[in-house]
């Protein structure tokens, strides 16, 4: 790791210098063009951008409610949330999650949760107002952003305007009645011709909210973020920008886990360099490189557990990682992407329990015990890619692209039951990944794209490393497995998306669907081994654990499709649609955390001034269920949700909204259950009930 980041510095280091020499010997005439970053993945350009991509923006103009990023998730189709309270929430796509998911800020910076539970995700680690955009690749049809499963998200945050010199700003504040939920975030940003910085602080307080039925899901939190971002461009081909945030959660409460999480730091840096122009071959260098931090101490002193054990569990992890990248074009059709890039997630950290009741029987003295959680573990996957782009015609563009990823691991302080089952030498895997595309647009109205890609996932530190430990839906003690395969999915698709102008009063019609089929090699999923017993409270139910092991066979199909009308200018009616089947052959029953069908009907309106919508949400039944992961059949249920903003006067913008009019009572699918709760059994938690909100932000 050390060589490879030094290679990174120094070749940074160069390119500066050479940028330099550039600069000085070029006679600047004209106003100062700013170089782009690299940190958005969907351009609008057809010979850059990836196949099979979804792009879902304006939440920083659009944004009526305030709301978890993951949260942000829920009105992109194809996507749900895995909820374990209103805290830490998980985007799911296509019925992958977690790993399988490259999820990732501004093109590459990553920041790894330290809970085991997933307390901390990192869509914690960043307020949704600063969110300018979210970019989808819908699978493993692109090698440039690391090792890829099932898609790539990237979360892009705004930008400052590069046009709109001097000192400029916003502050908003937002309020939810379910809840009684405060939010709000000030933003300042200075820009000149050399140099820019955008400096944002905010706080969020969140109380428990009530369900459909007025009760009382105890999910409160409250976080404080900052954040500064500084860019001096050197010349007018050559940039550096570092952006630096930190999120501070406390008092977060969390409705389906063992225990709360009494405080959740995290620290980002991030580096990103560009030189471009450089020559007729040569067009462009990207440089990345970024380094997070979470410190995460989780309890469980306001639990039922507590009068029988005092547990506290302080972990933490760190991630590093950078990014190199060419940009040559060696043909006037040919365009190619070459590089490599690296990251390295290490975690530690250990449980602390005092025992005053054993066996029923109070303890005259309590016992402490000390569980090693992360075991001292680390992984890290060094990549090497190459990506091309051939223009068959000006409207064909065909891609390939292959990857290597050496991917090392290891685990440094063994509990000694671990130590016994697993000979723990340091391994190392070998995986080549790779995708062919092709994206036609047929006339200017309409565009296919097919896709093939091979995306592999190496086990993540969970899956290999913990001990005895509760992480999945069910009550079940896992066991992780060192010797895991990776996961492997070969997934094949093929999209369209059109638009068709119309007459008589109705504008246009719009339409895209996308359908695709993966079949899986070594899935990873929790097998339960009854010759293992329990660690942990040995006599509770179930008695036995679940170590992760491969499976042979398994596969997912599904669709997503959207058709919207415009009509009388200003006006649109939407219907979205998705659907996903997955199937583990070897247990005769489906994947975990598989969604069931969505449609979503929305009636709105987009006026300079004003906008409006209606969004009436239908979710079918889910009988297709994992019942080795603990998965029940869950009702389907409509919600009817209401969305309005104003711009009343010039910088000012006010939205209003109400979510889930109705009242319904429910509970989505992915949906936890309620864990170690002293009113609740272990049934799914339920969503928030009818939830007023309102937004109002101002800009000068």
């Amino acid at each position: 790791m050390k060589t490879l980041y030094s290679v990174l510095l120094c070749t940074l280091i160069t390119v500066m210098s050479f940028g330099q020499e550039k600069k000085e010997t070029k006679k600047d005439t004209t106003k100062q063009k700013i170089t782009k970053l690299d940190e958005v993945i969907v351009t609008g350009n057809i010979k850059n951008d990836p196949v099979l991509t979804v792009v879902a923006n304006k939440y920083d103009e659009k944004i009526v409610q305030p709301k978890n990023v993951a949260d942000l998730f829920n009105n992109i189709n194809g996507f749900s949330v895995i909820k374990r309270g209103n805290y830490a929430i998980d985007p799911s796509f296509r019925a992958a999650q977690y790993e399988q998911l490259n999820i990732q800020y501004d093109g590459g910076t990553k920041a790894m949760h330290a809970c085991p539970n997933r307390m901390d995700p990192i869509t914690t680690h960043i307020i949704p107002e600063e969110i300018a955009k979210i970019e989808i690749i819908k699978g493993p049809y692109t090698v440039r952003y690391g090792a890829t499963f099932g898609g790539i998200v990237n979360l892009v945050t705004q930008k400052p305007d590069y046009e709109d010199y001097g000192l400029h700003g916003k502050v908003s504040a937002g309020y939810e009645s379910n809840g009684n939920s405060l939010v709000n975030l000030a933003q300042l940003q200075y820009i000149q011709e050399k140099y820019d910085i955008v400096a944002n602080a905010g706080y969020r307080d969140f109380g428990n909210y009530e369900d459909g039925d007025g009760i009382e899901i105890p999910s409160s939190f409250r976080s404080t973020d900052y954040g500064v971002k500084f860019g001096y461009n050197f010349s007018d081909d050559q940039r550096l920008q570092a952006h630096w945030r930190q999120s501070f959660g406390r008092d977060v409460l969390h409705a389906a886990l063992p225990m709360d999480t009494e405080y959740d730091n995290s620290s980002i840096l991030s580096l990103d360099y560009k030189l471009d122009h450089i020559g007729k071959v040569v067009k462009s260098l990207t440089a990345k490189a970024y380094y997070s931090y979470v410190d995460h101490l989780m309890t469980n002193d306001n639990r039922p557990s507590f009068m029988m054990m005092e547990a506290s569990s302080a972990v933490d992890a760190t991630t590093t990682g950078g990014k190199l990248e060419l940009n040559w074009k060696p043909l006037e059709k040919l365009n190619v992407f070459s590089g490599l890039d690296a990251m390295h997630i290490a975690r530690d950290g250990g449980r602390t329990r005092l025992v005053k009741i054993m066996n029923g029987n109070p303890l005259p003295m309590p016992m402490t015990f000390n569980d090693k959680v992360w075991q001292d573990s680390y992984i890290t996957d060094l990549g090497v890619f190459t990506e091309a782009k051939y223009s068959i015609n000006s409207k064909t563009i065909f891609t390939a692209g292959i990857r290597y990823d050496n991917v090392t691991s290891d685990i440094q302080d063994p509990e000694a039951d671990f130590a016994e089952m697993y000979d723990l030498e340091k391994r190392t895997e070998h995986n080549v990944s790779g995708t062919v595309s092709v994206k036609n647009r047929v006339s200017d109205n309409f565009t296919l794209e097919a896709a093939y890609g091979r995306g592999i996932r190496s086990a993540n530190m969970i899956e290999r490393f913990i001990n005895h430990f509760t992480v999945g839906q069910d009550p079940y003690e896992y066991i992780g497995n060192p010797n895991l395969k990776a996961e492997v999915n070969n997934q094949f698709e093929i999209g369209f998306k059109g638009r068709e102008p119309l007459k008589n009063g109705f504008d246009s019609f719009t339409y895209e669907t996308s359908f695709y089929y993966s079949f899986f090699e070594n899935y990873i999923v929790g097998v339960i081994d009854p010759t293992i017993s329990r660690k942990f409270n040995p006599t509770a139910d179930p008695t036995s654990v679940k170590v992760f092991q491969n499976i042979d066979e398994a596969y997912k199909t599904g669709f997503e499709a959207m058709a919207q009308v415009d009509f009388l200018k200003d006006y649109y009616f939407k219907t979205e649609f998705a659907y996903v089947y997955a199937k583990n052959k070897d247990l005769a029953e489906s994947l975990p955390l598989t969604p069931p069908f969505t449609t979503k009907l929305s009636l709105g309106f987009q006026k300079e001034k004003f906008w409006g919508n209606i969004q009436y949400n239908l979710v079918s039944k889910q009988d297709n269920i994992s019942r080795s992961f603990g998965e029940t059949e869950t009702d389907g249920y409509q919600t009817l949700d209401l969305r309005f903003g104003v711009k009343p006067i010039k910088n000012i913008t006010l939205g209003i909204a109400v979510i889930n009019a109705l009242d319904e009572a429910y509970n989505n699918h992915l949906n936890f259950s309620f864990t170690n709760q002293a009113d609740f059994g272990r049934t799914p938690i339920t969503e928030p009930g009818r939830n007023f909100s309102a937004f109002l932000q101002y800009k000068f």
